[in-house]
C-alpha cells in the first residue's frame, strides 16, 4: 500500500491481530460484570422483600430500575463509544458500576436500593455496546461469528455462577453481599481493559444527541413507571396516568427528533439509516419479542420456585441453571455453523424450540416434585432455543452495519433487548395478579410462548443469509 493510500484510509481501524485474544477476553469479562449482576439479583428478590418491604412493586423496581437506565442510556453509550473509543467508555462504565454496587450493598431502604440499581444500569449501559463493538471491529467474516459465539458462551458463565453462588450467599450471609460479589470482576477487568493498545473510534460525530437521550429516558422510564405502579395505585391514579402519558409522548417525539438531528448534524442518538439494512431491521423486530419473553420467564420462574414451591435461594439458583448450561455448551458451535450456513433458520428454529419449553411449564402445579416433569424439561428446551438463536441473531444484526457504526448498532440492538425485558417485567404484576401463583405462572408462560413464536415467524420470513466473506475462521 502506498503512503498516499495509507493516508486516505479512514481513522477507524480494527485492533491489530495481536490484540485479538486480549480484545475477546476484555469483551467477555466486561460482559461478565453486567451479566453477573442480572443473574444474581433475581434469587435475592424474596430476601430483599423480607428485609426492606414493599411487596412485588419493590421486587419489580429492583429489576427494572437497572433495566430502565441500561435500556435507555445504552443508546447514548453507543454514540459515546463511537466518538471517544470503546476502551475509554468501557473503563468509565466499570468504575460507575463498581461504585453503584457498593451503594447497593449498604442501602438502608428500598428507595436507596432502587436508586443505586439505576446507577448500576448507567455503568452497564456504558459497558455493553462497547464490549461487543470491540469484537465486531477486531474480527471479520467467519472469524467474527466464531468470536461472537465464544463471547456469548463464556460471558454466560456469569449466569451460571450468579444464581448458584448468589443463592448460597443470600442463604448464608445475606443478600447485601451479592452486590459485593458483583464488584469483584470490576477490579479484575479494568487493568486488562487498559492493556488494549489499539483504540477503535470514529471522529465524524460532532456531538452527542442529549435531547434524544432525554426523550429516550423519559419515554422508557415513564411507561415503565406507569406499568409497575398501576398494580399498587390502580390505572386511574394521577401518577400512573401522568407517567404513561408523559412517557408515551416522549417516545412519540423521539423518532421525528432523531430525523431532524440526522438532517441537521448527522449525529443522531439512533442512526436511523441503519434500519435501511434488512437484517438489522428484521433482527431487531425479532429481538423485541424474543427478549421480552426471556425477561418474563427468568423473573417469574425464579420467584415461583421460591415463593410458591418454597425452594431456598441456592436451590432455586441450581434449578434455573439449564438454560445457561445449554447456552455455554452450544453457543460457540452454533456460531461457527451460522457463520457457514447463515443465520436465518437458526433464528427461526431457536425461538420455536423455546416456545415449546414455555408451554411445557404449564404442567407445573402446587407440588414441588413437578419440577422434574414440568419446569426442568421446559427450561432445557428454553436453553436449547436460546443457544440456537442468540449468536446468529447478534451476527445477523451487527454484520449488517458499517464497522465505524458498530457501537451504535450494538447499542440499538442491546437497548431493544433490555427495554423488551423491562416492559415484560413491568407487566408481570398484570399477568401474576399481584402475587406469584400457579395460575400466574401459567398465564406468564402462555404470553412467553406467543412472543417466542412471533420471533420465530419474523426471523423465518424476514432474515436473509448474506454471502459469506472469504475471511478465514481463526
Amino acid at each position: 500500500m502506498t503512503s498516499a493510500a495509507a493516508a486516505d484510509r479512514p481513522a477507524t481501524t480494527a485492533p491489530l491481530h495481536d490484540d485479538r485474544r486480549l480484545v475477546l477476553l476484555v469483551a467477555i469479562l466486561a460482559s461478565f460484570v453486567v451479566g453477573l449482576d442480572s443473574s444474581v439479583v433475581n434469587v435475592a428478590l424474596p430476601a430483599i422483600r423480607t428485609e426492606l418491604g414493599g411487596g412485588l412493586v419493590v421486587q419489580q423496581w429492583t429489576v427494572d430500575a437497572y433495566l430502565v437506565t441500561l435500556g435507555s442510556l445504552i443508546l447514548v453509550a453507543g454514540s459515546l463509544s463511537d466518538l471517544f473509543g470503546r476502551v475509554r467508555i468501557i473503563t468509565w462504565g466499570l468504575v460507575v458500576f463498581g461504585i453503584a454496587s457498593v451503594v447497593c450493598a449498604i442501602a438502608p431502604s428500598g428507595e436507596v436500593l432502587i436508586v443505586a440499581r439505576a446507577l448500576q444500569g448507567v455503568g452497564g449501559a456504558l459497558v455493553t455496546p462497547s464490549a461487543l463493538a470491540l469484537i465486531v471491529a477486531a474480527f471479520r467474516g467467519g472469524a467474527q461469528a466464531k468470536a461472537i459465539g465464544a463471547w456469548t458462551a463464556w460471558s454466560s458463565a456469569a449466569m451460571i455462577l450468579g444464581p448458584v453462588v448468589g443463592g448460597v450467599v443470600v442463604d448464608g450471609i445475606g443478600w447485601r453481599w451479592i452486590f459485593v460479589l458483583t464488584a469483584v470482576p470490576v477490579a479484575v477487568t479494568i487493568p486488562l481493559v487498559r492493556r488494549v493498545t489499539t483504540e477503535v473510534r470514529v471522529g465524524a460525530h460532532a456531538r452527542v444527541d442529549l435531547v434524544g437521550a432525554v426523550l429516550a429516558v423519559v419515554g422508557v422510564g415513564g411507561v415503565v413507571l406507569g406499568l409497575i405502579e398501576q398494580e399498587r395505585l390502580g390505572w386511574g391514579s394521577p401518577v400512573v396516568v401522568s407517567a404513561l402519558v408523559l412517557g408515551g409522548a416522549a417516545l412519540v417525539a423521539f423518532v421525528p427528533w432523531e430525523l431532524r438531528v440526522s438532517r441537521a448534524s448527522g449525529a443522531p442518538l439512533v442512526p436511523l439509516g441503519l434500519f435501511r439494512a434488512r437484517n438489522f431491521t428484521v433482527g431487531n423486530r425479532a429481538t423485541l419479542s424474543i427478549y421480552g419473553a426471556l425477561g418474563m420467564v427468568f423473573f417469574v420462574v425464579t420467584l415461583f420456585l421460591q415463593e410458591v414451591w418454597g425452594f431456598p435461594a441456592w436451590v432455586a439458583g441450581l434449578a434455573t441453571l439449564p438454560p445457561t448450561l445449554m447456552l455455554l455448551a452450544l453457543s460457540t458451535t452454533v456460531g461457527s455453523l451460522s457463520g457457514r450456513f447463515g443465520p436465518r433458520w437458526f433464528m427461526a428454529a431457536g425461538p420455536a424450540i423455546a416456545a415449546v419449553g414455555a408451554l411445557l411449564m404449564l404442567l407445573a402445579d402446587d407440588d414441588p416434585a413437578g419440577y422434574w416433569w414440568s419446569v426442568l424439561p421446559g427450561l432445557v428446551l428454553v436453553g436449547a432455543g436460546i443457544a440456537t438463536m442468540v449468536t446468529p441473531l447478534t451476527s445477523a444484526v451487527l454484520g449488517s452495519v458499517p464497522q465505524d457504526e458498530a457501537g451504535a448498532g450494538s447499542a440499538v440492538n442491546n437497548a431493544i433487548a433490555r427495554i423488551a425485558g423491562l416492559v415484560t417485567v413491568a407487566l408481570a404484576g398484570v399477568f401474576l395478579g399481584g402475587e406469584v401463583s400457579v395460575d400466574g405462572l401459567h398465564r406468564a408462560m402462555v404470553v412467553m410462548a406467543l412472543l417466542l413464536a412471533a420471533g420465530a415467524v419474523v426471523s423465518a420470513v424476514g432474515i436473509r443469509n448474506e454471502p459469506a466473506e472469504s475471511t478465514p475462521v481463526e
